[in-house]
């Protein structure tokens, strides 16, 4: 239980989550949410073990329900809230708030049920990505709700939760998708905020969009007898043939690393 004060009632807004038999009032900022001690308990260690201690005297309350403050954003507690009550409510943000305050408060289902959504969508094989590609060329998203920057937000995601495994999947889409304008300005979410790469991830896609670009010319792949110009040619005229294929295959090899 939080033994901060509380600010001042003129600035608490309600949230839509609010049951007025809940049995505990969480805050996060200036929101409150009420809702269920008990069912909280149910799911999550850290509130099981904040429901057992006692409360203090001068503890805060509304309508006799404890507040328990969170240093938490606003929305990643309504999601977590939503997700608890509604299980079927996934849309993309909250994957990320499940993972966040999942592990932060120990609601550890709903933590598991995000990593993996958050793996299926970036398989560490080339079956699993081929099976994800089968039905489109482009990779639509299956069990995350996409949006507009939902790319970036998945690297920055794993990155800073340390889901590693989903990285390289997630920096391939990155540079296959992107340009590297975009990859350096970010991409605009729906509500206008910007989508962006840390320095980290943004170095790890450059470079690695650079040996991409170049594996193409390696032999055996797409574009491997653009680099192969110095083999002779088996005819009366493979000098001048040579000569010309060469200059123009060094000028698409040059162009296509400037892709």
């Amino acid at each position: 239980m939080s033994s901060q004060p509380t600010k001042p009632q003129s600035t608490i807004k309600r949230s839509e989550i609010w049951y007025h038999d809940g049995t505990v009032v969480l805050q996060a900022q200036n929101t409150q949410f009420r809702v269920y001690f008990g069912f909280l308990a149910q799911h999550s260690a850290f509130f099981r073990d904040l429901q057992s201690l006692p409360q203090p005297l001068d503890q805060p309350a509304v309508d006799g329900c404890p507040i328990v403050e969170l240093p938490d954003t606003v929305t990643d507690v309504e999601y977590l809230l939503k997700a608890v009550h509604s299980p079927l409510h996934y849309r993309s943000p909250l994957v990320g708030a499940l993972i966040r305050l999942g592990r932060k408060y120990d609601f550890q289902e709903l933590f598991n049920s995000a990593v993996e959504r958050l793996a299926f969508e970036n398989p560490t094989t080339f079956e699993g990505v081929d099976a994800l590609l089968s039905t489109s060329l482009e990779y639509v998203p299956k069990r995350i709700i996409p949006y507009s920057g939902i790319l970036f937000d998945i690297v920055t995601l794993a990155r800073e939760n340390n889901i590693l495994s989903v990285l390289p999947c997630a920096y391939y889409r990155m540079v296959i998708k992107h340009t590297p304008e975009r990859l350096f300005d970010g991409h605009p979410r729906d509500d206008g905020t910007i989508a962006s790469l840390a320095l980290l991830d943004l170095r790890r896609c450059i470079v690695g969009r650079d040996k991409l670009m170049k594996a193409r010319f390696e032999p055996g792949y797409t574009l491997g007898w653009l680099k192969n110009w110095d083999h002779g040619l088996d005819c009366t005229d493979a000098p001048e043939l040579h000569s010309g294929t060469g200059r123009s295959s060094a000028v698409l090899y040059k162009l296509s690393l400037d892709f």
